[in-house]
């Protein structure tokens, strides 16, 4: 994203205000958090454009605006007008009014359409869609239904309209005014004026932080007690966030001490912790004894997801299996001749084990036979019979999880058959996954409640087999499910170590290994003709990191047969900084899918979404089928429907403009965000500016997401750095504490 012009404070400008009127013939920049704007405006009286700049909550090309504010004289950017009100006024010319219609601002009236109705209807345009807006139908191409998409549309636009000018009043950027509306229709100002802290339950993309200036700007007291509810039922949400089920009692008081203190008012502790005890009796929160922390706080469903879990799972464990061991041995003996391989003591021991336990846990690195002895389990369980389900958290571990077995493989929320409407799965405890024996692939991926959703579901007479690798990242939600299990030492685990000498060939493997072990990777420094599939570039500096990785997808990359735009991934430690997710999509995006009069864009908040960009979903969307993780392509932009089309693995998903803010660029993502994932090509900036995320199961995650070729580009402290940072990924859960506690004594 652009920086904002910033207004220098050596500024001149003359202490009159004055007033302008005029069409607004382009935007230059919009800033989705602050709604401050620097646009173009043809005004009355002036030959050439002027610069307006200032806040507007909904600034589009073709808005006819009287302004008042005051002329100022950049030294950068040259005389503007610094705006200090303003007020929407009906276009008054034709010109005005094609644009203004056409500009996005009604769903079904793009530039086409706008401009078959004004050469219809004239000036008399606006006035025929406030009070005669059947007539529209005289437009040549414009039918029944349109004419009704159209009505509906812009009565909504009248509303919303309202509601951005409340919101506007009251201190916070409309850029969410539509999706307000959405949520709450004709109430939405009746919603906020009550309760405005429901935005930050309600909206994605508003937090408590907007809810509570909103607050401030409505006159609710800073030290009311509907203010300090809300600010404690934040502070467990920022909690799940990093990764916690719950937060121990005295951190959360000093967390919503220091969360709610403003310059004109210090919370006082003792009212917090009555407030959370008052809470807790009421149910709002679960308060917990501990051992080592006196008291433990929970969200009610953090709470209730673990116990549960730990429970159902106790339940499982409980049914032992009769298999007949010696032919399940002869099978394996004959598969194993038929491919001409032979499995590792390990591998025959969890191909065993898989026919004999009721739920098994398969761990270990690259190279190690995962896929073969997942592939023989599989196998097995085929030659005995029994019925297959296969899923995986993301759709691609999915897809690849199909291919390696031969089997179909679901994303979990499509086994479980999620239900939009109810907000829920239908796959549960009384309505089972209709399967004998369940393989969950990339299982460190399972977060607390997807966890306890697959564990419920699994029938109290099939087996469950999890497979994943324990030394990467944890889930992005709350919990550490798959390390707990292991760590509880109730659930049968069989550890896959030893390296197969073909994965020893490969440099990305060895050097997982090397670094999982806290030894510096041995890599090869960049040439047109590596040796190696684990190269390094050094970029001693951040910018140098930019620069470095633009040259190796322009050069190196193409050199070795790779498509830049297609086959490479950009993984970075952290969004923030040169080397961050943020500035590295804005500069890709130049390179690899740059602006073309065919190549449709869509400017909102700040960023750029053009056909042929790489995106990303950021949060679970039940209704479109898509979650947080997935990778998809944009292949359509609608202006007069308002819609953008993206494709996720062979999907076809639709967005209109209010819900845009779900996706981001994907040409650079985090290695978080990348689990579950494999890339031909993937390119990791190890920087200093992102020291504090920098660790070894970070490096680990990221460099075993490439397939074929691994770039490292920084500074060799950064990655030494990482290599020495063991971080535990301590998270608050007590699933291991449940799981053993449910176990049944043994006498």
């Amino acid at each position: 994203m652009s920086p904002a012009p910033n207004l220098d404070p050596r500024v001149t400008s003359s202490a009159q205000h004055e007033s302008l009127t005029g069409v607004v013939e382009r935007l230059t920049y919009h800033s989705s958090e602050s709604g401050y704007s620097v646009a173009r405006l043809k005004a009355s009286g002036h030959k050439d454009l002027v610069t307006i700049v200032g806040s507007f909550p909904n600034i589009q090309a073709g808005q006819t605006l009287k302004l008042v504010g005051l002329w100022r004289d950049h030294p950068k950017f040259g005389q503007q007008f610094s705006v200090t009100q303003y007020q929407e006024t009906k276009p008054a010319t034709l010109t005005g009014i094609e644009k203004y219609l056409g500009s996005g601002l009604i769903k079904g009236v793009g530039p086409v359409t706008a401009k078959r109705i004004v050469a219809y209807f004239g000036l008399d345009t606006l006035d025929i869609i406030d009070y005669q807006i059947e007539r529209l139908t005289e437009v040549p191409g414009i039918a029944k239904k349109r004419v009704k998409m159209i009505q509906t549309a812009w009565e909504t636009q009248k509303a919303i309209k309202e509601v951005m000018l409340f919101l506007q009043s009251h201190g916070v950027s409309t850029t969410y005014a539509v999706k307000i509306y959405k949520q709450y229709g004709d109430k939405a100002i009746e919603v906020v004026t009550n309760n405005p802290y429901q935005l930050a339950t309600d909206i994605y993309g508003i937090g408590f932080v907007t809810a509570d200036a909103i607050a401030r700007n409505l006159g609710i007291a800073p030290g009311s007690e509907y203010r300090y509810r809300a600010g404690i039922v934040h502070v467990l949400g920022e909690a799940a966030e990093d990764g916690h089920c719950f937060l121990p009692y005295g951190e959360l008081v000093d967390k919503v001490v220091g969360r709610l203190a403003l310059a004109d008012h210090q919370p006082s502790p003792s009212v917090v912790k009555d407030l959370i005890f008052q809470m807790g009796m009421e149910d709002e929160i679960v308060m917990q004894g501990h051992r080592q922390h006196q008291f433990i706080c929970y969200q009610l469903p953090f709470y209730q997801s673990e116990q549960k879990l730990a429970a159902r799972l106790q339940q499982l464990l409980n049914r032992p299996i009769t298999v007949d061991l010696p032919r399940v041995q002869a099978w394996i003996n004959k598969f194993t001749a038929a491919f001409g391989v032979q499995l590792s003591p390990e591998q025959r021991q969890a191909v065993e084990m898989a026919a004999s336990e009721r739920v098994l846990i398969l761990t270990g690195g690259p190279g190690t036979g995962k896929t073969f002895t997942l592939r023989t389990i599989v196998a097995l369980w085929k030659a005995m019979g029994k019925s297959i389900a296969l899923a995986s958290p993301t759709g691609r571990a999915a897809q690849r999880l199909s291919e390696m077995t031969g089997f179909e493989a679901k994303t979990i929320h499509r086994l479980l058959e999620f239900d939009p409407r109810s907000m829920k799965f239908k796959r549960d405890v009384d309505n089972p996954i209709p399967a004998q024996v369940i393989v969950v692939d990339e299982a460190s991926m399972l977060d607390l409640f997807l966890a306890h959703s697959q564990i419920k579901a699994i029938p109290m007479d099939a087996q469950l087999l999890l497979v994943g690798d324990i030394d990467q990242l944890p889930s992005v939600g709350p919990g550490n499910v798959l390390r707990d299990l292991i760590a509880s030492e109730q659930v049968p685990v069989v550890r896959l170590t030893q390296v197969f000498r073909q994965a020893q060939a490969s440099a990305i493997v060895s050097n997982a290994h090397r670094i999982n072990s806290g030894q510096y990777p041995a890599l090869e420094s960049v040439s047109l003709n590596p040796n190696s599939d684990c190269l390094w570039l050094n970029a001693p500096e951040p910018q140098h990191g930019v620069q470095g990785i633009q040259e190796l997808l322009v050069d190196l990359i193409p050199n070795l047969g790779f498509d830049a735009a297609r086959d490479v991934q950009v993984l970075c430690p952290m969004t923030r900084g040169d080397v961050g997710t943020r500035n590295l999509n804005v500069v890709l995006q130049e390179l690899l899918n740059p602006p073309r009069l065919d190549k449709a864009e869509l400017a909102r908040g700040g960023m750029k979404l053009r056909v042929g960009d790489r995106v990303i979903q950021q949060v679970n969307d039940y209704n479109r089928e898509v979650f947080n993780g997935d990778l998809g392509a944009i292949l359509a932009i609608d202006t007069e429907e308002q819609e953008v089309t993206v494709q996720f693995e062979g999907r076809f998903v639709t967005y209109d403009y209010a819900d845009i803010n779900e996706l981001a660029l994907a040409w650079a993502v985090t290695i978080h965000k990348s689990q579950g994932s494999e890339y031909p090509v993937v390119i990791l900036p190890m920087s200093m500016q992102h020291y504090l995320m920098l660790s070894r199961n970070l490096l680990y995650t990221g460099l075993t997401r490439a397939k074929k070729l691994a770039i490292l580009v920084g500074s060799t402290k950064a990655i030494g750095l990482a290599v020495r940072q063991v971080k535990a990924q301590e998270r608050y859960t007590l699933l291991q504490e449940r799981l053993i506690a449910a176990a049944p004594m043994v006498n």
